[in-house]
């Protein structure tokens, strides 16, 4: 069982002991009384920076509240209030007869020219991927205006669930010019679509993209995870070529309890 050092006012400290599926690493928790930020905040900016740092890992239990708020040195209704915050965020989960559990934190993209499951990858997120479609059909009106070929001709259509360890995350549908490159269902299950177009010898230059948000259908709300209405994230992009030709457009739904978009706004001068 492991200690989480608590400063309950300034300059004083006790350690109080902790689960041990929270583990063996030290956390150190400093809520200070004499601060004008309300107790409940302190603790719950902690909690929430040691589940987005990875010292509480997806699955950790923290116990109920009474016990929570005797190792924390707290009141039971500041610890609820606490947790109540990430349970709204997604970052908590309360299961009965086991107590708070800590679920798995929020991804957070940086916009960019990026295929998912390299970003997911690299954020040590264990991406997986179920292919729901792999096929030649003829293109809509929309697939056809985005690529810019006419409607009707084919194109390849890929649809798939991307996942984090073991939970859906998203839903991608794209669509491909006939004859760009070949794909199997095996491939597209281990590894990005952007690095098969890249080792293919595409050259994946630029992209116009457009962010929303809308609910979930009945069949998406399955397909993700999410109850029907459920909150997601929209996006459409169109990404061209070294030579200007559009070479693949997408469309995916995120949900938007797991999923965030993140943007660096630079002055102009």
């Amino acid at each position: 069982m492991s200690e989480i050092p608590v400063n309950l006012r300034g300059g004083y400290s006790r350690s109080v002991p902790t689960p041990e599926s929270a583990g063996s690493a030290a956390l150190g928790f400093a809520v200070d009384r004499s601060s004008p930020v309300p107790l409940y905040y302190q603790l719950a900016q902690q909690l929430e920076s040691a589940i987005e740092h990875g010292k509480l890992a997806p699955g950790s239990l923290l116990g109920n509240e009474i016990e929570l708020a005797g190792r924390l040195g707290l009141s039971r209704p500041t610890v609820r209030q606490a947790i109540q915050s990430l349970v709204d965020k997604g970052l908590l989960v309360r299961r009965r007869g086991i107590g708070t559990q800590v679920v798995h934190s929020q991804v957070r993209r940086p916009l960019e020219l990026s295929s998912l499951y390299d970003d997911l990858q690299a954020a040590g997120q264990s991406p997986a991927t179920h292919v729901l479609r792999n096929a030649t059909e003829p293109a809509s009106a929309e697939v056809a205006g985005a690529l810019n070929i006419a409607e009707g001709s084919d194109v390849l259509a890929l649809e798939r669930l991307r996942l984090t360890h073991g939970e859906p995350m998203a839903r991608m549908c794209n669509y491909l010019p006939p004859g760009l490159i070949d794909l199997g269902s095996g491939q597209l299950e281990t590894t990005g679509l952007y690095r098969l177009m890249r080792a293919a010898g595409i050259t994946l230059h630029s992209a116009r993209q457009a962010i929303g948000a809308r609910t979930a259908t009945v069949e998406e709300g399955e397909q993700l995870g999410e109850p029907e209405g459920a909150a997601l994230l929209t996006m459409q992009r169109t990404t061209y070529d070294d030579t200007g030709r559009a070479v693949e457009y997408g469309t995916h739904i995120y949900r938007a309890s797991r999923y965030a978009f993140e943007f660096q706004l630079l002055v102009r001068p």
